[in-house]
């Protein structure tokens, strides 16, 4: 299959978004049969990470495709500013279409914030923080798992440590890879390759 008959999964970033939070993501799904991820972001010009990448994104908000098959929100330090509202109907799209999300670090108190996170079991950086700045659009503490990253009705969500775990729910959920093959993945880049190879044997 060439790139041009891989399903699109967006990946949108911000200014000052997480350089470590897109890269495994980003790289296990390139590296599939299945998909191929295209960024997305609020304008065409160059957006810079917090470590200072640049990178030029494949689609502005207005110019992504209607068809796509997944929808990442790359955390960052700028979730929390009004820029972060043009990305509100994608998301909405995605959700009503029943497209699979994935939220990682910030991006999750965005989700919080618009009320998205209200009837799905979910994670976030610190559930204290979540409720403050949500307030009353945040309803679902019961449903708040202190666990790296948490998958529900096809909503994954994230803490800022958890890329490898960020990624693996989210090959695991849109069946990337067998799933025999999605944990040795993920073994062998949080292990490392001596102590991955020690389990594989």
């Amino acid at each position: 299959m060439n790139q041009t008959e891989k399903k699109e999964i967006l990946i949108v970033i911000l200014n000052e978004f997480a350089d470590w939070e897109i890269s495994y993501v980003a790289s296990f799904l390139n590296n599939t049969d299945k998909y191929i991820s295209k960024i997305v972001s609020v304008s065409d010009g160059v957006i810079t990470s917090i470590g200072g990448l640049n990178v030029l994104p494949d689609y502005t908000l207005e110019s992504a495709p209607e068809d796509f098959y997944g929808l990442i929100l790359i955390g960052g330090n700028s979730w929390r500013k009004p820029v972060s509202n043009k990305v509100i109907p994608i998301i909405e799209k995605a959700l009503t279409m029943d497209i699979p999300v994935g939220a990682i670090c910030d991006a999750t108190v965005f989700m919080g914030v618009n009320g998205w996170l209200n009837e799905v079991k979910h994670t976030s950086n610190e559930l204290h923080d979540l409720k403050t700045y949500a307030q009353d659009n945040y309803t679902n503490e019961k449903n708040y798992l202190l666990e790296q990253a948490v998958t529900d009705r096809k909503i994954v969500t994230a803490n800022g440590t958890a890329s490898l775990e960020f990624a693996r729910e989210i090959l695991e959920l849109l069946e990337a890879y067998p799933k025999d093959y999605i944990n040795q993945l993920y073994q062998f880049h949080k292990l490392g390759y001596y102590e991955a190879k020690k389990i594989s044997l």
